[in-house]
């Protein structure tokens, strides 16, 4: 068993790595339902992730493949919140593929369940992430999201992200209408 988990009360999370998660069996072998479960739940209920409809189970598990993938190759880094050994949220980071933005990477995601939304799981997963790029020389890391997701900006900029644009109306959801915001964490300007 992971030693972090052993700890984990209820109220506080353990915040495990992918190299943490994939090494215990049972985390690993749950891992894509469980986070299958958050994103379905989130999404069914408008949640602003970059899904109309749900994911397929398939389509999570192909994308935490991806994210595993590329973090043991040094292009990612995943987060896992665990209270007693059940996932109530991840979030990860992708490594840009162009070699002119490699020394940067994109904040793709952070889902939390929504039984545990405001409870800190997301600022502890955000910024176990920001600490993840700092220490694997990401010069800047961006990420964007949906203009009405006020919660979430407020929480980026209260971790140092600034915006740096902008689109309005873009995100199109059905007849409705969003801001795509933009947002950076320039560690290049950091002490």
């Amino acid at each position: 068993m992971n030693p972090a988990m052993t700890n984990a009360r209820t109220t506080e999370p353990a915040i495990l790595d992918v190299m943490a998660v994939t090494s215990d069996p049972q985390l690993e072998t749950r891992l894509a339902e469980s986070a299958h479960r958050i994103l379905a739940d989130l999404v069914s209920g408008g949640a602003a992730l970059g899904w109309v409809e749900p994911p397929s189970r398939d389509e999570v598990a192909e994308l935490l493949d991806h994210i595993v993938t590329a973090a043991r190759a040094g292009d990612a880094a995943l987060r896992a919140a665990y209270v007693d050994r059940r996932l109530v949220g991840f979030g990860y980071w992708l490594r840009y593929a162009r070699p002119t933005h490699r020394p940067h990477a994109d904040l793709e995601k952070i889902a939390v369940d929504a039984a545990a939304h405001g409870r800190g799981f997301g600022r502890a997963l955000t910024a176990a992430l920001i600490a993840d790029a700092g220490k694997a020389g990401i010069e800047v890391l961006t990420l964007d999201a949906r203009g009405d997701n006020t919660n979430a900006l407020r929480l980026y900029r209260s971790l140092g992200f600034t915006e740096y644009g902008r689109l309005p109306d873009f995100v199109a959801v059905g007849e409705r209408r969003y801001d795509k915001v933009f947002y950076m964490l320039d560690f290049r300007r950091q002490g």
